[in-house]
């Protein structure tokens, strides 16, 4: 099978099913969805919000404590939360639901589907629950959130969404290697370059990555102050030469036998484990199986990735959820009281606290449980400490196929060895073209 179809199947499918909420959006923000029929407010019965998400196994049972906890936190409200299987599923029944008229109140969702579907209509806008009225967000509270969260739920100006369940780029150090070999704790990249030419000798590599390394590429792109695609304007440097500078530096270290990718098991996290690499670039969500799967002898932690041109940056992953227009207007109002009770501090540090996840406000690091559950798991506290420093890819209609051609790109250029400024240089083309398109 060729390489990155695993992730070329989701943005494929991504984009099949925008092109269809795009065609079955026209008409569809006055309808109701038939999960609002018979949900208005009575004096018997609560106003009943449907909830779709991605969530399964032990994320799934955190989640529905949460709803249960905001069921019984009020008495005109009822959230009925479903799971959808994965992201993959869930996407693909926003569609279905979209062309029957037939969409959830509210649903889990990925940041950069939020341009396709504000262009469709199938999104309400959160200014006037967030900005506006009795409940809303205080000034206190949006300072409190973690601006890169807040950024990315923003859309040309207005809130189309909420952070949900976010995690964040993290080094992980095999402390028994670094013992071994007289290493210190990496504070820049160049210390992991001397760290692979020290071990390569001995075939161990200083880096691992996972499968595909466009978010450390990305990463390493915005620490050169030089994000791939700029927020506001949209202007697209994939070719400059910070930005080939960054690619060459992975690819280097690569071909340097520095570092070494994943294969097809797509992530890094079984190599890491068995002692093949000193450091490995990967996500926070991942402890959760680091945890379960390493020996217990194996001397493991995390820390923040090290800077690059004196700067720290880690790309932010995850999802957010946004609100449907279909819904009837008294659903809209208790969604929003759900929103919000997810964005509270107490509940954001529980879904933390139970799922890996890192918490969404500052205020939630002084939660007393909280700051237990981090001294009792020390290789959580890298995810929190890297919050800072987070970013968020930036959205644009068209994201979907973009994000396609860029990990194909990064693919070939480790896979096949390709010449970083062609292929960058082709990809800058490209991308161009599709911002191009998509604003006609």
């Amino acid at each position: 099978m060729k390489k990155h179809t695993w992730l070329k199947v989701m943005a494929s499918t991504v984009t099949v099913v925008l092109a269809a909420l795009v065609m079955a959006g026209c008409g569809n923000s006055n309808s109701s969805s038939s999960s609002s029929k018979g949900s208005s407010t009575t004096d018997n019965k609560k106003v009943e919000i449907t909830f779709w998400h991605g969530m399964n196994g032990p994320y799934q049972k955190a989640i529905n404590s949460i709803i249960a906890d905001f069921n019984k936190s009020q008495s005109k409200y009822v959230v009925k939360g479903t799971a959808q299987g994965n992201y993959t599923a869930l996407q693909q029944k926003i569609m279905a639901a979209a062309k029957s008229r037939n969409l959830p109140t509210i649903s889990q969702t990925t940041y950069t589907t939020v341009p396709d579907y504000s262009k469709s209509n199938l999104i309400e806008p959160l200014d006037n629950y967030m900005l506006q009225g009795s409940d809303k967000l205080s000034s206190s509270d949006l300072k409190d959130i973690y601006p890169a969260f807040l950024k990315s739920s923003k859309y040309e100006g207005k809130y189309y969404s909420i952070p949900f369940s976010k995690s964040t780029r993290i080094l992980y150090y095999n402390q028994a290697i670094l013992d071994k070999y007289g290493i210190a704790k990496p504070k820049t990249w160049d210390d992991i370059v001397a760290a692979g030419n020290k071990l390569k000798a001995d075939g161990i590599y200083g880096m691992g990555f996972d499968r595909s390394w466009d978010m450390e590429f990305e990463g390493l792109a915005r620490q050169a102050g030089n994000p791939l695609i700029a927020p506001g304007t949209l202007k697209v440097n994939l070719d400059t030469a910070d930005t080939l500078e960054a690619a060459n530096l992975i690819q280097n270290m690569v071909k340097n036998k520095i570092a070494k990718t994943a294969g097809a098991d797509n992530y890094f996290t079984q190599g890491f484990i068995q002692g093949k690499a000193a450091f490995y670039a990967g996500s926070s969500a991942g402890v959760t199986q680091m945890v379960a799967q390493a020996p217990k002898t194996l001397k493991w932690g995390t820390m923040p990735l090290p800077s690059y041109k004196g700067k720290k940056a880690t790309e932010i992953a995850g999802n957010d959820i946004v609100m449907f227009k279909s819904a009837s207007a008294d659903q809209k109002k208790g969604a929003w009281q759900f929103m919000k009770f997810l964005l509270s501090s107490k509940e954001t540090a529980k879904w933390a606290m139970a799922t890996g996840y890192v918490p969404l406000r500052k205020s939630a690091m002084d939660d007393t449980d909280f700051k237990q559950y981090l001294k009792d798991k020390p290789y959580n506290q890298a995810a929190v400490d890297s919050l800072d420093d987070g970013f968020q890819s930036t959205a644009f209609l068209g994201f979907s196929e973009y994000r396609n051609d860029l990990l194909e790109a990064v693919d070939q250029m480790i896979t096949k060895n390709a010449d970083p400024k062609t292929t960058l240089t082709k990809l800058q083309a490209t991308t161009e073209n599709i911002i191009k398109t998509n604003k006609q």
